[in-house]
């Protein structure tokens, strides 16, 4: 089974890396290790299993640009390069052309029609990626599920359909909200999108990272600096969510089957 089109990593751009670290450490459980790539500090972020994603200080350019701290899914593609010209060919952007990672892939950051942005990746080999995660996997440190809060969720899902093959799975209808739309990569459903309601600014993807308890998850948030913006509530699944900001500024959202 191809791995095109399946989220593959999670990387958090931040004005303040180490203080990322601690506050992430403590709400979540990751462990942070350095990458050792020259240039560029980057820590790799883990759980017991292996690596899910990384963490590293916004670079200057990207600060210049008036980028502010945020969370980026990386999306596997068979070919990097195809993929980007295929994005700018559908309307949407190429903000950092197709580059290698040394000893790591090859990788773009892109962003839809609608200006969400996310990563085109494909890694050198099969050493150099951790297998992906079950779509819901139920250890604590792993993405639990993906949500794109889109400028035109129709729109939206035409352009990752076309792209790399998703089919739609169940809606929701959120009343006045819209309807949300579940999405399956390889008939595996991992995530869902909606066109965005009025309060969020801009188009964009959130990420929801499992905890052990939201409760529990909450009060370390809170004490480490953190914010609620949404919740406590319970998902359809069952589950229980919280969307929240960090004390940098970017937005994550945690999981749990634990209230």
């Amino acid at each position: 089974m191809s791995d095109h089109g399946r989220f593959c990593w999670y990387e958090l751009m931040t004005p303040d890396a180490k203080a990322a670290e601690s506050f992430y450490g403590a709400v979540v459980g990751w462990t942070f290790q350095d990458s050792g790539h020259e240039g560029q500090p980057y820590s790799i972020l883990s759980v017991t299993e292996g690596p899910v994603g990384g963490l590293l200080t916004t670079p200057p350019d990207v600060l210049a640009a008036g980028a502010g701290p945020a969370w980026f899914g990386y999306i596997n593609v068979d070919d990097v390069d195809d993929n980007a010209k295929k994005v700018k060919a559908a309307g949407g952007a190429v903000h950092r052309p197709p580059s290698d990672i040394p000893g790591v892939g090859r990788f773009a950051m892109v962003a839809d029609p609608g200006g969400a942005v996310f990563v085109l990746f494909k890694p050198n080999g099969e050493a150099t990626q951790p297998p992906p995660a079950p779509a819901r996997p139920d250890k604590p440190g792993y993405a639990g599920w993906r949500e794109l809060m889109a400028a035109d969720g129709p729109a939206a899902f035409e352009f990752y359909s076309g792209l790399f093959g998703w089919t739609k799975a169940e809606t929701h209808d959120m009343g006045e909200m819209g309807v949300y739309q579940l999405f399956a990569v390889n008939g595996e459903t991992v995530g869902g999108m909606m066109t965005r309601p009025p309060f969020v600014p801009r188009a964009r993807w959130q990420y929801y990272f499992l905890v052990d308890a939201i409760g529990a998850a909450i009060g370390r948030l809170e004490a480490g600096g953190g914010k609620v913006i949404n919740g406590p509530h319970q998902v359809p699944t069952g589950e229980w969510m919280v969307q929240a900001i960090d004390p940098q500024g970017a937005t994550f959202a945690l999981l749990s089957a634990t209230p």
